[in-house]
């Protein structure tokens, strides 16, 4: 019997050991103690699997940002040929009129050919001369016709010029070593290009430098001669208008719902439709925008205006409430105190309450010009879609945004505009990333803690 006791007592021991419960009386565990100790495991659980869901997250944005990064980092930069070039007067101006037309309508392809044989010996056979000037982007023939117009006395002269290398020998070079002939068929570079390449850097013919003409130039149906100065332009164009028609017309709204409206049927209904307004997929918004600002009143298809007031109608709910709930975070001793020194309700709006949650209005809006500006679909059904080479000059010209510019990229077969995209991706990226941080330190650095 006293063995039984005492053996009893030795597990009770061990169980309050266990669970570090030092208030255990009986012979047994009591409920209380089961219900910790599950509560402890289900906490356990619960903290695992959220830090499994943070830590695949994670992952898979890690994975994902890699794959942009390491598919358009090279896209800042490009490959130049060195090449020879003589203005002869026989291809550019062989009537010596020095017409200005007749220049601009030179084979500037010629003189590019013509500099390339002589890196060469001169028994090619006509195959190779083909791989020889495919070497070289089209962009080159214009990069000289720009030169000879913009100084026709440049005809009769010789010189030598760093042309841009094509597409596919452009991203050859930047992605593989010409040590080896590994990658090349991937690239479509022949074994007979790919001897040539690597006589042009015996020859000190070939560098690759920062690539100026993605930042600075226009779309192009060649890959190594399209920028997103266009897009970035007309992104910008768009923003504005966007801007300057849904702030004013949201932070009104939302002043005179929360400060001056009263609570009844109309104003309820009025609520509950801005709500569902900012649910709505952005879709219907362009189709909106089809059908009154291009259809009904003729405004100019695809320009920023109507990208812009298309957003403005997107993002005009979301500034609403943004808003109203900065408002309502602004204690009512405030509107009592102002009221009491004599100020009229107007007064008390503007110059205290609407003073005291502008930092939380202009977080609100900031966040509302990001999503803006990440919108696509509205914008394809407007028309800004369109293939343009030209840089927008004002609201109305022709214009495409960067997250358009992305889209038709991706439909171009040539692989050079597959890095381009990636680039044109970060790029977007950072200037999403730019200005959330700007919300951030805006809401941080003037919020009032109450």
């Amino acid at each position: 019997m006293f063995k039984k006791t005492e053996r009893q007592a030795r597990l009770i021991l061990k169980r309050i050991h266990k669970n570090k419960n030092p208030f255990v009386f009986s012979y047994g565990v009591t409920p209380a103690q089961k219900w910790i100790v599950k509560r402890k495991r289900t906490e356990k659980q619960f903290k695992f699997f959220g830090f499994m869901s943070i830590a695949l997250s994670a992952m898979f944005l890690g994975g994902l940002m890699l794959n942009i990064v390491s598919n358009g980092y090279t896209a800042f930069t490009r490959v130049q040929i060195y090449v020879p070039i003589e203005f002869s007067k026989e291809i550019l101006d062989p009537e010596n009129t020095g017409d200005r037309a007749a220049l601009s309508k030179a084979d500037y392809r010629k003189l590019v050919q013509n500099g390339l044989l002589t890196l060469f010996p001169a028994n090619m056979s006509r195959t190779e001369k083909f791989e020889l000037f495919a070497l070289v982007s089209k962009g080159g023939y214009y990069q000289l016709r720009e030169m000879v117009l913009a100084d026709p006395s440049l005809v009769g002269r010789r010189g030598q010029l760093w042309l841009p290398a094509a597409s596919n020998v452009d991203m050859f070079i930047k992605r593989h070593s010409l040590k080896s002939e590994i990658g090349i068929s991937h690239y479509k570079v022949s074994n007979r290009q790919f001897e040539m390449l690597k006589e042009l850097i015996d020859k000190e013919r070939l560098r690759k430098v920062f690539n100026k003409t993605f930042f600075l130039g226009g779309d192009s149906q060649e890959p190594e001669q399209a920028g997103i100065l266009g897009s970035f332009i007309g992104s910008i164009f768009t923003i504005l208008v966007c801007i300057a028609v849904a702030f004013p017309l949201g932070v009104a709204t939302a002043l005179y719902l929360e400060e001056f409206a009263k609570e009844n049927w109309l104003t309820d209904l009025i609520e509950i439709n801005i709500n569902n307004l900012a649910a709505v997929p952005s879709i219907i918004y362009g189709l909106l925008g089809l059908s009154i600002y291009i259809n009904i009143i003729g405004m100019p298809r695809s320009s920023a205006l109507v990208g812009g007031l298309v957003l403005a109608l997107l993002v005009m709910p979301v500034i609403v409430i943004a808003t109203r709930n900065a408002l309502r975070s602004v204690p009512h001793s405030v509107r009592y105190a102002a009221l009491a020194m004599g100020a009229n309700p107007v007064q008390v709006a503007m110059h205290h309450t609407f003073i005291y949650a502008l930092p939380g209005i202009m977080t609100g809006v900031i966040l509302s010009v990001a999503r803006a500006l990440g919108e696509t679909s509205p914008l394809l059904l407007i028309g800004m879609v369109a293939f343009l080479t030209d840089v927008p000059k004002t609201i109305t010209d022709p214009a495409t945004t960067l997250p358009v510019q992305v889209y038709l990229w991706t439909n171009n077969p040539e692989f050079g505009f597959v890095e381009n995209t990636a680039a044109a991706i970060i790029i977007l990226l950072l200037v999403l990333v730019i200005i959330n941080a700007l919300a951030a330190w805006v809401r941080q650095k003037f919020e009032i803690k109450w």
